[in-house]
């Protein structure tokens, strides 16, 4: 990983660190960052004295999100689509680590990036984090099968209600609803999370391993299913006309006009 990275990754012993740095965008990710983190979670997957992983960001928020300014905006030499695939399949990784994911939330979870963390085993919160799904109002849909995950948690109302309206939780809500496990002091989210991927560790390797493949058989299937519907309807609304006249309008400054293709 290049020395301007955005996402890092440490290895202390049997724990192993993944980072968001980008705080000046509130750990918002692009295509680059995406590259990054999947890198970092190939390696993961090949490192078999890893035996817990807590992933966390710098700055004020763990991630905002899709940096909204690449929304609609490939700068890379692959379509669309082949970008989808790649971002499904590049974070289904997690899936395939043999060491659980904790991760440590504070500011900010917003759109994949929450979805994201909803991927992972444990999710834990600093007093204060807030969560959103705003993807409807930037003209498209949820595409890392979070929502599903989300939905088995809550159920359908509030996730209906988090993605139609872009509703905010906050951390407390977060905790009554099951989305995180535990509510701590900002100032205590590190150390928090790190006495808990230190307990992890010091369980026997195979035992962890087991018991995380038994708690993925739960659900997994369904979440699949539901990336594989994101991935064609997301490609699907990139070129469709609703789509392109919500960019226009906005760089016009006029009221859009919807048509529902």
């Amino acid at each position: 990983m290049s020395s301007d990275a955005r996402v890092h990754l440490q290895i202390d012993g049997a724990i192993a660190t993944i980072s968001n740095d980008n705080p000046d965008k509130h750990n918002a990710f692009d295509d680059a960052m995406d590259a990054q983190l999947f890198e970092a979670l190939a390696e993961l997957r090949e490192r078999t004295d890893v035996r817990a992983v807590i992933w966390r960001g710098e700055g004020p928020s763990w991630s905002s999100g899709r940096d909204v300014s690449s929304i609609g905006n490939n700068t890379t030499d692959m379509t669309h689509h082949e970008l989808m695939t790649r971002g499904i399949r590049g974070i289904q990784q997690l899936w395939e680590l043999d060491a659980p994911v904790i991760v440590a939330i504070q500011g900010w979870a917003i759109g994949g990036s929450f979805q994201r963390a909803l991927l992972c085993d444990i999710r834990i919160a600093a007093e204060g984090a807030r969560f959103m799904l705003p993807e409807v109002g930037h003209g498209v849909i949820p595409d890392t099968g979070g929502v599903a995950v989300l939905q088995q948690m809550v159920g359908p109302g509030l996730v209906a209600d988090m993605v139609l309206t872009g509703r905010r939780l906050s951390a407390d809500e977060a905790l009554a609803h099951g989305i995180v496990s535990r509510v701590v002091p900002a100032d205590e989210l590190d150390s928090v999370a790190r006495e808990m991927a230190e307990r992890i560790a010091a369980s026997p390797a195979v035992t962890v391993k087991l018991a995380r493949r038994v708690l993925s058989h739960l659900s997994r299937p369904d979440v699949r299913a539901s990336m594989e519907d994101e991935l064609i309807y997301q490609t699907f609304l990139n070129r469709s006309d609703d789509f392109a006249e919500m960019k226009v309008a906005r760089a016009e400054g006029r009221d859009p006009n919807y048509r529902g293709s």
